[in-house]
């Protein structure tokens, strides 16, 4: 398995494939960061250049999963490394309690320890739950989002795509979040939010409009 990055977040999907023991053959993809070695943790080796990787799929394994946290850079790398002809592969932690029934868990979406995933519902690829979130029955969320640690998605719940959700957030029953929409850090979300805002507080408002994303 190949984790693109090789800091921050990379770190931390390392745990969850060693808590999976799927150590062998890890390697990591770094071309920006000049402060790095050849290697981590002086034992899985980085990869620097698109040759490099090549080598990898064609010789290792063609399987990738992204250590990085925007979702907007997320999907780039999505598209980069498929274009490397690798296989985006989720990571989903064992000490995480998934439900077994009606739940859909898309392709390349990383699962932390102490994540809750009730039955019924769906989390779209490409996306990110951080440790110690909940989320309840019947919500769906889509492609690229990031949820931060303890966050709570109560029933009935949507979140459009490339959404980030802050540490500490609740969003309370039959919200609908839109696509590209910051929630800061310890909110409570107690009604619609639009695409391309930024909302914060309790109740959350909309604190600023944002761009909309040009992918």
């Amino acid at each position: 398995m190949l984790i693109i990055g090789a800091k921050g977040f990379a770190k931390e999907v390392l745990e969850v494939l060693h808590q999976q023991n799927k150590l062998q053959n890890i390697a990591f993809y770094d071309d920006v960061n000049s402060d790095i070695g050849d290697t981590l943790y002086n034992t899985f080796p980085i990869l620097k250049s698109e040759k490099e990787v090549k080598h990898y799929f064609k010789t290792i394994s063609n399987q990738f999963t992204i250590g990085i946290g925007n979702p907007v850079l997320r999907y780039k790398m999505k598209l980069k490394f498929e274009k490397l002809q690798g296989e985006l592969k989720s990571c989903i932690s064992p000490f995480s309690n998934i439900g077994n029934y009606d739940v859909n868990i898309g392709i390349g979406t990383i699962v932390m320890n102490g994540v809750n995933i009730s039955n019924s519902t769906s989390i779209g690829s490409g996306c990110i739950v951080y440790y110690n979130s909940n989320i309840t029955h019947d919500c769906i969320v889509g492609d690229f989002v990031e949820i931060s640690p303890s966050v709570n998605l109560l029933g009935n719940v949507k979140v459009g795509e490339f959404t980030q959700i802050g540490s500490n957030t609740t969003i309370l029953p039959n919200i609908t979040i839109g696509k590209n929409v910051i929630i800061g850090a310890g909110s409570v979300v107690t009604k619609n939010v639009p695409d391309n805002t930024m909302v914060i507080g309790i109740p959350a408002k909309i604190v600023k409009q944002l761009e909309p994303l040009d992918i």
